[in-house]
């Protein structure tokens, strides 16, 4: 028990410490390029911060948990907005900047809503059960490919305006991999020491997964979108939550699923598919309405996450 509290501690040290290095390490790279911010944050910020739910996608569907698979996406790219940009926003506005309301939002909106009508079979065909199969998960790659390409033109285009670079490349990459390295170490002494006190003081398993596992696997995108705002890298901030939620979608479930076949007999509540387009459309309307994610907004973010995870306990 002790050391389980001591680990805890020490996780969520390395993970605070491993976000700072990594926000440090990622702007440097930008600055040394001369690319967008945004385009770190919807790459290597993104794709680092999702290594959690990529590795709990591959092990849960190895393991036959097709449940905790899906589950682990849904609930991530719920949290990713509501709470993750929630929370940040209360620490600072965040703006958004015409590109990202222009293209990455409406793309993100595009994935979510393509990831919710392949999961839900039953609604167009009454007489077939909700089910993800492996064309499905070609498909979101196919998507993801489009994706892809359009970073891929991105980082063609360099930023005119001058970024003043702080770090030298050398030491930008050496903080990135020690960042991304210390975050994925912290987050998993955080959940594996959570986990075990709370079946110590004999929490349900059920209640671990909603909330610990959930919230675990988020850890990184939360700590590192605060950390970026708190260091006015509001680019980083938001592009770590898009890029997320997009890689989610796309290589999270759709890489396990195209390589190791579908999941069949779905169980979960089409609550749970609204709730993640809605706030990928709030998302957007907040973004669009004056470029910026104001702490109001972020606190109506908060107050629909709090609404949703209410429904989501008692359920």
């Amino acid at each position: 028990m002790i050391m389980s509290i001591i680990l805890l501690i020490l996780g969520f040290t390395i993970l605070i410490k491993g976000a700072d290095l990594f926000v440090d390490g990622a702007s440097g790279i930008a600055g040394n390029f001369k690319i967008s911010k945004m385009l770190i944050g919807l790459t290597i910020v993104a794709f680092g911060t999702s290594a959690p739910e990529f590795a709990v996608s591959v092990k849960s569907l190895l393991a036959k948990s097709g449940d905790i698979v899906l589950g682990n996406v849904i609930g991530s790219n719920i949290l990713n907005i509501l709470l993750i940009l929630g929370c940040s926003a209360l620490v600072h506005s965040l703006t958004v900047k015409n590109n990202t309301v222009k293209k990455e939002l409406p793309i993100t909106m595009l994935f979510t809503t393509l990831f919710a009508v392949l999961l839900s079979d039953s609604i167009f065909d009454k007489g077939i059960a909700n089910q993800f199969t492996r064309l499905d998960g070609i498909v979101l790659l196919l998507f993801f490919s489009v994706f892809i390409y359009y970073l891929i033109s991105m980082a063609r285009k360099k930023i005119e305006e001058e970024q003043e670079v702080i770090l030298p490349m050398s030491k930008s990459i050496l903080f990135t991999i020690i960042g991304i390295a210390g975050i994925v170490l912290g987050s998993n002494f955080v959940v594996d020491s959570a986990v075990f006190l709370a079946k110590s003081l004999g929490v349900s398993e059920r209640l671990i997964a909603l909330t610990i596992i959930a919230f675990g696997t988020s850890l990184p995108e939360l700590v590192t979108s605060i950390t970026a705002t708190k260091k006015g890298e509001y680019d980083i901030a938001i592009g770590n939550v898009v890029g997320s939620n997009i890689f989610n979608i796309g290589m999270v479930i759709g890489v396990p699923v195209a390589l190791f076949g579908g999941i069949g007999l779905i169980n979960f509540s089409y609550i749970d598919l609204l709730v993640m387009i809605i706030s990928a459309i709030f998302l957007f309307m907040f973004s669009f309405n004056d470029y910026k994610i104001s702490r109001k907004e972020g606190f109506l973010f908060l107050i629909l996450f709090v609404t949703y995870y209410t429904y989501v306990l008692i359920s």
